[in-house]
């Protein structure tokens, strides 16, 4: 069986992660300290909240080594909606703040007309353009659960998994190597988030 670490930095609520992992079948458990992430075999970066903020929590709590190591050791490495943004180069949130840097390209900020509200919120479909081990099972078009104002733009666009449509395309998530990372919530996303959890806590 997996050990999930879901990494806490003191930005929101992670039990809802942690229990959807367990539904399906998971050991998983909510990591304060940076020794206790090195420890499991999976490694989540959730994140809720402005980005700079996120940033500033995770250098204040030792997590920003944690996950470049746990990328740079093969572990299974998901990052969930703003676990996702985080792992870019820069945001422009709240002015122009760096990001983790591991994988290259911006966060940008919807501009849509005004018939298409921000942050974008509710269920919408993805589209993939890419197999990877989290998205086994799960049909073309499947609906997701986003909330989200901000999205990412890859420099390598061949590392985009999904595209979503509001307003225009979006890239809904990426994959590279051992890191799979996702705009959208798969643990509020009923049975095709459980069934992405479920594949994240299967790959060796």
């Amino acid at each position: 069986m997996s050990l999930i670490a879901i990494i806490d930095y003191g930005m929101g609520n992670l039990r809802s992660v942690e229990k959807a992992f367990e539904h399906v079948g998971n050991k998983a458990f909510i990591a304060r300290r940076p020794e206790e992430v090195l420890r499991a075999s999976h490694v989540v970066l959730p994140g809720v909240g402005g980005f700079p903020e996120c940033m500033k929590n995770l250098e204040r709590t030792g997590m920003i080594d944690v996950v470049y190591k746990s990328i740079e050791s093969g572990r299974p490495f998901l990052g969930i909606c703003l676990g996702l943004q985080l792992l870019f180069s820069e945001s422009e949130e709240f002015g122009c703040h760096k990001g983790l840097n591991i994988l290259e390209g911006r966060v940008v900020r919807f501009r849509l007309g005004h018939e298409f509200k921000v942050p974008h919120m509710g269920w919408n479909q993805i589209r993939r353009v890419m197999d990877v081990p989290l998205l086994k099972g799960i049909p073309d078009n499947s609906f997701v659960y986003f909330v989200h104002s901000y999205y990412v733009d890859p420099s390598d666009k061949g590392i985009t998994a999904t595209f979503s449509d509001y307003g225009g395309e979006f890239v809904s998530s990426v994959s590279r190597g051992n890191i799979f990372a996702c705009q959208f919530h798969p643990e509020k996303s009923q049975e095709i988030g459980l069934r992405m959890l479920k594949n994240f806590g299967d790959i060796k």
